[in-house]
């Protein structure tokens, strides 16, 4: 996030770092990059650093029934996973959270927010533009069916294709009545009531393809989920992959519809180096839970109290990027 948030104090960051990791952090400083959590960059009085993400707890609910305990518990699972995938598995690719001395892979700073602590990594970065480099995909398939193969002895949780539906079925409910909440409310509204009936139809073609690739017998495999070039970097040693907050047991395409939108021989490749062939339905439903995500998202945050900051900027601007579902699903029902 670009926003550090103002209802979480560093004294409490601090105060975890020394009670969980034993490091005392001299300098704390925020960094903003990525788009989801908020991170820190630790640094001791002997120089050591240390990597941190802190999430919002209150922003990863699925539904009205969600409840922060429970988001707790789904990333707990995710970063335990991680953890056994370099311990047990020996994927030294997979940066995983250094375990607190209790062992954890995360820890609570509040009711609302949560904490894991990553080695920090000099010298890397993400690919140009979010984009691989064409000379390094054979690389990042190879990495990704090094992850597929992998049976941890800590398994994730399944993907269970959660969409906060009813949040913005009430928001294409509420298009009659102004929105007043921050600066976005009415441009938001003003956007949905435009793309309402394509949105809806996106909605139904997304139900679809759930029930539809849920009636395949696919194989399930440890997915990151999005192992784009942001969160997949190039180090001195080679290829690693980082924020594993949402890895599940998923089909395989959950991590490969993204790869393949700008270089579908990478399927191919894939299919080559797994002897799994790839489902053209459970590609397109992976796109669109990710479009579908997005919306959602910025939809109940512009519906909900919000104010004028670099963050709301950057998800008004996604917003209109992904709500164009006419434009981006121009044959809505083409994918059984």
């Amino acid at each position: 996030m670009l926003t550090r948030p103002d209802d979480l104090s560093e004294d409490d960051i601090r105060a975890a770092l020394a009670a969980r990791w034993n490091f005392r952090a001299a300098t704390l400083s925020y960094r903003p990059v990525g788009f989801g959590s908020h991170h820190w960059l630790a640094t001791d009085s002997a120089g050591r650093r240390l990597f941190l993400t802190v999430h919002d707890l209150t922003a990863m609910l699925t539904s009205p029934g969600d409840t922060a305990e429970a988001a707790y518990g789904r990333l707990q699972a995710a970063f335990e996973c991680a953890v056994s995938l370099r311990r047990d598995e020996q994927l030294d690719f997979v940066i995983a959270p250094l375990p607190a001395t209790d062992g954890r892979a995360v820890g609570r700073l509040s009711a609302r927010y949560s904490i894991a602590v990553c080695p920090y990594l000099a010298d890397c970065e993400p690919g140009h533009d979010g984009e691989f480099a064409v000379a390094d995909r054979p690389a990042v398939v190879r990495l990704l069916a090094t992850l597929h193969r992998a049976r941890p002895p800590v398994a994730p949780q399944r993907c269970d294709f959660a969409l906060n539906a009813d949040g913005l079925r009430a928001a294409l409910a509420s298009l009659r009545e102004p929105w007043s909440s921050g600066p976005y409310s009415e441009r938001a509204r003003g956007l949905l009531a435009r793309h309402a009936a394509a949105l809806t139809a996106l909605m139904k073609a997304y139900d679809e393809l759930v029930l539809l690739v849920k009636s395949r017998p696919r194989p399930l495999v440890v997915t990151h989920g999005e192992p784009g070039a942001w969160n997949t970097l190039m180090t001195p040693g080679g290829f690693v992959i980082v924020d594993w907050d949402f890895v599940r047991l998923a089909p395989p395409e959950r991590d490969l519809w993204e790869l393949a939108e700008t270089d579908s021989s990478v399927l191919a490749a894939y299919t080559e180096a797994t002897g799994t062939a790839v489902d053209s339905a459970a590609m397109a439903l992976f796109r669109m839970w990710y479009d579908l995500s997005e919306i959602v998202g910025y939809i109940c945050l512009f519906r909900d109290v919000h104010a004028q900051t670099e963050d709301a900027a950057e998800s008004w601007k996604n917003l209109k990027f992904y709500l164009r579902p006419a434009e981006r699903w121009p044959q809505l029902g083409a994918f059984a």
